[in-house]
């Protein structure tokens, strides 16, 4: 007679879990991290700088010298 014990859930979702992870195997596509677009994040701050510019000049305008 051979000593086979029923499987619990616990062991079966053990089963499963490895089952998974050997069936997906290596899915990374490449090892360098990705990098920053640059030219978008380049184009948003000076857009944002010109802004901040343009609104200090409107804010100041009005004031009168002394």
């Amino acid at each position: 007679m051979t000593d086979t014990h029923p499987i619990n859930e616990v062991e079966a979702a053990c089963k499963d879990a490895k089952r998974v992870r050997e069936a997906a195997g290596d899915t990374r596509e490449h090892d360098r991290p990705t990098r920053w677009p640059a030219v978008p994040i380049s184009i948003g701050v000076g857009i944002g700088s010109a802004a901040l510019t343009a609104a200090l000049l409107y804010a100041n305008r009005s004031r009168t010298k002394r």
